[in-house]
């Protein structure tokens, strides 16, 4: 039996209450132990005068101060060269020990020499029924196992005794032991350091056990072992901790040649977990991880040292630990048994029945809808007309035009690309051979893809099939929506597509990091579709992070910030280059080709807007009105959705008024949105004309407000008995929506329908047949405007794509130097017909000179500018006439065209750079929003509609 026991105790103030009261309870503590420790001391970090003047009192035969710095392992190696005993007890300010603690561990320490270190049952000191720690082992990959962590007492493993280590608070050791394994290591970050301590002592050829019936109270202060998890900041540092013990171990456990193949792979290991815990959703662990990593990277003295004290104490083999540790079917059983007791008391989410209630008939009858509505589309190879061009023909350049670089308009080498090249980048990828074709087939699935995404946003508001399907009706049959169908504009269509999605995700972005994740990306896909609606975004993000804040309080709030960082990080560079060019609104600016059409901004297009026509005359109305029923105003059509805006308000006077007020909120924030649209002019059009915003996507987000408060009324608004009058409300909602937009239902059958079978590209056939072979050579586009002047482009390749068009173009107030050079060197072409300047030309990489057909009537002027500019082209020797194309007059330079350096080329290495920042930041967003079986499990136990439940009834 030890004749001496002296005892370490570190007390550092940073726990969870003063030191002061911890340490009181641990002295008195040990003053009531039946076996009395022989000496005391005590190693004070950063102590308050109070902590010293217990200290002084307290009996220690030494007291030392330290740094609050001091680890507990530094703070141990201080105070081991006053040791005086046969045994060491190592304790801190909040380990509060049983009275029968000490003898307990005595007696198990005097059973055997060779037991050299003996540990207690760690419980917690709020609830001592539950176990902190009782032996610890590891997986053959070197994690850390507690064999009782986290239990519940019921003398389960009071028969365990040899283990691998144990926690290290309370442990006793043999002082001969611990002075020749030189004590704690401090490389360990204060975690595994009792597993460490007892993965020595059995290579020097000790025993380690555990006493069950020793019982030592810990507070989790962290002085000692890791701070209980009960703030952000503790759960980051013993995760830091934890990982950086781990990575530490693995370097200094292996064999010497294995060493430098391990601290080769700390890199690619911390990537993919950095990966695994984005996917796992828990991003909080990637800075702890990386810390970890590069910790346990840079420490060569600490490594030597750890591997230094290992070689010389080892008498055994590393085998010789291989039975005390958890095998892998072992680990498995674990795994699978570990799950959330209170789960099956927890509320469980109803089904979706998607199938069952309807949405799935839906869809169908939306697809069937879009297909007697725009037949021609299933000929159609590709879409003209509107804001429609073809997609850029391969993949590569469909990409490249996604990236920074040169585009396939303008004489910029090179410039920052629209987020919506990207969107168009990835849909053209869905039909690799044919890019083009995808924009038909998303054209014809539109109406069923709005139907599915109105149909799974209204569960998020109502549990009622009824309503789920006139959401998915409403949204699919909105009049902003069916004006983008018909005009011919894909930025519009896929932000209405887009946005129902947002509100579904968004709506419980605070519960969970994946519905975070996949509320930020489709963030993107909407910002990027509609920029003008940025503000609105904005507001409703500031608003979601203050609501979460106010109802919650902490938890959550992480997540909704996230929401809106990946889409400013991708229209970062964007918003440089239009800082830097002076037009900070042009990011405001509509994406792809600029065309008017929009509704005006006097009262007869403030009605239409309020009416939800992004156009003036009601999308139809009024001409089927003034032709057909000349009796009735042409206003009167706007009154068709009346009732639905009546529907929507009445939301404020339900039981969920709070649901119904946020809904409108979404309906003033989109109306205002649109008001101010229309009146605002960032962009020009090719012959320089002012284009206003379009407010179409402004306008689908007042919708979405309109359609969900409508459901909050419906749902929660009527008496429980009143199944009939929802019904009859329903249907006469659903035919009202029908009739408001049965003008562009039929405008194929009217002749109203903008776009058109589209030509596979904006140039001649021959120009694209010979860019294959030899591409970056461009096309200048001279184009005679009816006041007698001329508009010029520049289009690269096969012509100007939808893929390739800028808003950083389209939005310069000024044109740019080379721009004005090129320019006058194109007029000098066409007045004289000389030879320098079309040299110059060819040197600047065009090969071709294109006088476009335009379709309707040619003024005077026009003509005469076109007669004359091909007079001077003919007598040109260095042009080659090709002749009358259906695109109109060619010319070919003869000889002297350089092409353009390839795209690539152009791209430096801090563009580079911001691209790889923009991809991490999206492939971030996408790993958080992929769902795993413990998301999944999140997701079963909460409800799946948002805010307060309507009553139920007999559905």
């Amino acid at each position: 039996m030890p004749d001496r026991v002296h005892a370490l105790l570190v007390v550092r103030p940073d726990g969870r209450v003063p030191a002061a009261a911890h340490l009181r309870a641990t002295l008195d503590a040990l003053s009531r132990q039946t076996r009395q420790i022989d000496a005391l001391t005590i190693v004070v970090c950063g102590g308050t005068v109070e902590v010293l003047d217990i200290a002084g009192t307290s009996g220690a035969e030494g007291v030392i101060t330290a740094g609050s710095a001091v680890s507990f392992a530094e703070a141990l190696r201080l105070a081991t060269a006053r040791l005086s005993g046969d045994a060491v007890w190592l304790l801190a300010q909040d380990t509060a020990p049983a009275p029968d603690a000490l003898a307990r561990l005595v007696g198990a320490l005097e059973i055997s020499q060779t037991v050299a270190v003996v540990a207690p049952k760690v419980v917690s000191a709020d609830d001592t029924a539950l176990i902190v720690s009782l032996g610890e082992t590891l997986t053959h990959g070197g994690r850390r196992i507690g064999l009782a962590d986290d239990e519940l007492d019921q003398g389960q493993h009071d028969h365990v005794e040899d283990v691998l280590g144990a926690d290290v608070r309370g442990m006793l050791v043999r002082t001969s032991v611990w002075r020749a394994l030189d004590g704690l290591d401090d490389a360990l970050a204060g975690a595994d350091e009792g597993l460490d301590l007892g993965i020595r002592a059995r290579l020097a050829g000790h025993r380690v056990t555990v006493q069950p019936r020793a019982v030592v109270a810990v507070a989790g202060d962290g002085v000692a072992g890791l701070p209980s998890p009960d703030t952000r900041r503790r759960r980051r540092h013993r995760a830091f901790a934890t990982r950086t013990a781990q990575l530490h171990r693995r370097l200094a456990y292996a064999p010497a040649g294995a060493v430098p193949l391990h601290w080769l792979t700390l890199l690619p290991i911390t990537l993919w977990r950095t990966v695994m815990h984005l996917v796992a959703k828990s991003p909080a662990l990637v800075l702890p991880e990386w810390g970890a990593g590069l910790v346990a990277a840079w420490r060569p003295a600490a490594l030597a040292r750890s591997r230094s004290r290992i070689r010389r104490a080892r008498v055994a083999a590393w085998s010789s630990l291989s039975l005390l540790r958890i095998s892998r079917s072992d680990l498995r059983t674990r795994v699978e048994a570990d799950g959330d007791p209170d789960a099956a008391a927890r509320p469980t989410r109803e089904e979706l029945r998607f199938f069952a209630g309807g949405g799935a008939w839906v869809v169908l009858a939306a697809l069937v809808v879009s297909i007697a509505a725009f037949p021609a589309l299933l000929a159609w190879p590709t879409l003209g007309g509107g804001a429609l061009a073809p997609l850029s023909s391969t993949l590569s350049q469909l990409w490249a035009n996604a990236l920074y670089g040169a585009h396939s308009v303008g004489l910029d080498a090179a410039i920052p690309s629209d987020p919506f090249s990207a969107l168009l980048a990835l849909i053209g990828t869905l039909s690799p051979g044919a890019p083009s074709r995808a924009l038909v087939v998303l054209w014809i699935a539109a109406l069923p893809l709005a139907a599915l995404g109105g149909w799974f946003a209204a569960t998020r508001i109502t549990s009622r099939d009824s309503l789920r399907i006139l959401a998915a009706v409403l949204w699919a049959l909105a009049p902003t929506f069916l004006v983008a169908l018909v005009d011919g504009r894909p930025a519009a269509l896929i932000a209405h597509l887009a946005l129902p999605w947002l509100l579904y995700a968004g709506a419980v972005a605070h519960r969970s990091w994946a519905s975070a994740g996949t509320a930020s990306l489709v963030m993107v896909v909407v910002w990027a579709a509609s920029p003008s609606l940025a503000p609105a975004l904005v507001a409703l993000w500031v608003l979601a992070v203050i609501s979460t804040v106010v109802a919650r309080g902490g938890p959550g709030v992480a997540q909704v910030v996230w929401t809106i960082i990946p889409a400013v990080v991708v229209f970062l560079p964007l918003a440089w280059a239009q800082v830097n060019a002076g037009t900070p609104w042009g990011l405001l600016a509509d994406p792809g080709i600029t065309v008017s059409g929009g509704a005006s901004a006097d009262a007869a297009g403030r009605l239409a807007l309020v009416a939800g026509f992004p156009v003036d005359g009601l999308g139809g109305w009024e001409q089927l009105v003034s032709a057909h029923l000349p009796g009735l105003p042409t206003w009167a059509p706007a009154l068709l959705l009346a009732p639905l805006a009546i529907v929507a308000l009445a939301s404020l006077l339900t039981p969920r008024w709070f649901v119904g007020a946020a809904a409108l909120i979404l309906v003033v924030l989109g109306l205002g949105t649109a008001f101010l649209a229309v009146g605002v002019s960032v962009a020009f059009a090719a012959d320089g004309t002012p284009v206003a915003l379009w407010p179409g996507a402004a306008l689908s987000l007042a919708w979405a407000g309109v359609v969900g408060a409508a459901l909050v009324t419906l749902d929660a608004g009527l008496p429980v008995r009143a199944a009939a009058a929802r019904g009859v409300t329903i249907a006469v909602l659903v035919v009202l929506g029908a009739a408001a937009v049965l003008p562009l239902l039929a405008s194929e059958r009217r002749g109203a329908l903008e776009i058109t079978n589209g030509p596979d590209s904006t140039v001649p056939a021959f120009v694209d047949a010979q860019t294959r072979t030899t591409p970056n050579v461009a096309t200048a586009v001279v184009t005679p405007l009816s006041s007698g002047a001329i508009s010029l482009d520049v289009v690269w390749n096969g012509g100007a794509t939808l893929d390739g068009q800028s808003t950083l173009l389209a939005t310069r107030t000024s044109a740019s130097g080379a721009s004005v050079q090129f320019a006058g060197l194109v007029v000098d072409t066409l007045s004289s017909g000389a030879d320098a300047p079309l040299a110059a030309l060819a040197s600047a990489g065009v090969g071709y000179i294109l006088i476009p057909t335009l379709p309707g009537s040619e003024t005077d002027a026009a003509r005469a500018t076109r007669l004359a500019a091909a007079a001077a082209l003919n007598q040109n020797a260095q042009l080659a006439d090709v002749g009358l194309t259906p695109k109109g007059e060619l010319w070919a330079v003869r000889a002297g065209v350089v092409p353009r350096a390839d795209a690539a080329a152009s791209v430096t290495a801090t563009a580079t750079l911001v691209g790889v920042g923009q991809l991490a930041i999206v492939v971030i967003a996408l790993l958080l929003s992929l769902p795993t079986a413990a998301s999944r499990r999140l997701a079963r136990q909460t409800p799946r509609v948002v805010g307060p439940r309507a009553r139920e009834d007999d559905r």
